[in-house]
């Protein structure tokens, strides 16, 4: 059998996907962090924003990433090449 194997195609595509997703999350959550301390110094009663929120939100962040492309290429990497080339 001649070509990638159906794991290693979805391999290389959610690798690729999950890299975008978290320097997405590297870069917006001191941002966030930032921001919503800034909010929260006028309130009466204060609160310290701690980490576990933002590493709950990557990583269903990371996860939904990871589901859909998995899914997305693994139908892609399942289909027959010759019925993409008679649509055409």
């Amino acid at each position: 059998m001649l070509g990638a194997s159906v794991s290693s195609i979805v391999s290389l595509l959610s690798k690729d996907f999950v890299k975008m997703v978290f320097i997405a999350i590297l870069i917006a959550a001191p941002i966030v962090w930032w921001a919503t301390n800034k909010w929260l110094q006028d309130f009466a009663y204060k609160i310290d924003v701690n980490w576990v929120p933002f590493t709950l939100g990557g990583t269903i962040g990371i996860l939904a990433a990871l589901l859909t492309v998995s899914y997305q290429a693994l139908k892609a990497a399942k289909t027959n090449p010759v019925d993409s080339l008679r649509d055409e």
